[in-house]
């Protein structure tokens, strides 16, 4: 591994950052980077950092990997604050009596709770807003082009279907039916059959049934259990055995770090004596 240490002229001072960069194997040419505080503690992730620096500086504008602030979003975010200033500079009330809603894009449902503690108040329902809402045809396909990345800004591997899972619809691909089983699994609580009409092939628009997802219908067997509860243990063990390489590897490097010091002394004895 190629190691080099620098400066990180984006942080406070006395913080370092570290590019190490892999000569051999299957990621060979891939490079990590790392960040010490000025006491010498190592910092592995982004929200690792936040954590640590907490209100002493903004982090939404630091990219970690190039340990820069992009000017981008360091401007959007001083808009953003210059307009929020004004907006409470002028001091209007917020009339708006309805719940606060989830901003957050998820599939499982996110119920905003109002608690009042006072006996006297009264939560008063709407029955017309109980009701379901009626839902778009093929709205899983706004889904569509947007992809997952992990903590590293590398882009996650789709799971892959089995292939008796066919979709239906205009444009239905992959990603689109994973989307659309997902949503059907942590949203209903009927069971997925998929579109048992066979007439939707001909016009999906008119013989969707909208409480199942974007596929054909389809049948678990036995023999599909069994495959993936194999897989679940095969994925198990793999992940067993990574955290137990990545342990072993610290063990080693904190050991390997404690050593150092320790022939530094010893070389200086060695001088000592000979002198």
């Amino acid at each position: 591994m190629e190691k080099k240490r620098w400066d990180c002229t984006a942080l406070p001072k006395g913080w370092k950052m570290e590019e190490v960069t892999r000569k051999s194997g299957l990621s060979a040419g891939k490079s990590d980077v790392y960040y010490f505080s000025p006491s010498g503690k190592k910092f592995r992730s982004k929200p690792q950092l936040a954590r640590y620096l907490g209100n002493q500086m903004d982090l939404s504008s630091f990219d970690f990997r190039t340990g820069k602030m992009l000017m981008s979003k360091l401007n959007k975010n001083r808009q953003r604050l210059r307009y929020d200033n004004n907006n409470q500079n002028k001091g209007k009330p917020d009339l708006n009596t309805s719940l606060p809603v989830r901003q957050t894009a998820s599939i499982f449902k996110q119920p905003v709770t109002k608690v009042t503690n006072h006996p006297n108040n009264k939560v008063k329902t709407d029955p017309q807003k109980a009701v379901d809402q009626p839902r778009q045809l093929f709205w899983e396909k706004k889904l569509s082009g947007l992809n997952a990345y992990d903590i590293a800004e590398e882009l996650v591997k789709t799971m892959e279907l089995p292939k008796g899972l066919q979709g239906v619809g205009p444009g239905c691909t992959d990603k689109t039916l994973l989307s659309a089983i997902a949503s059907a699994l942590h949203t209903s609580a009927a069971p997925i059959t998929g579109q048992l009409s066979a007439a939707v092939e001909k016009n999906p628009g008119v013989w969707l049934n909208t409480a199942q997802p974007l596929c054909k219908a389809f049948i678990v067997t036995d023999e599909d259990i069994r495959k993936q509860e194999e897989l679940v243990y095969s994925v198990r063990k793999r992940l067993e055995e990574a955290l137990m390489a990545d342990m072993l590897a610290h063990v080693e490097e904190a050991a390997a770090n404690e050593g150092e010091p320790l022939k530094e002394e010893g070389n200086g004895s060695e001088d000592m004596e000979s002198v």
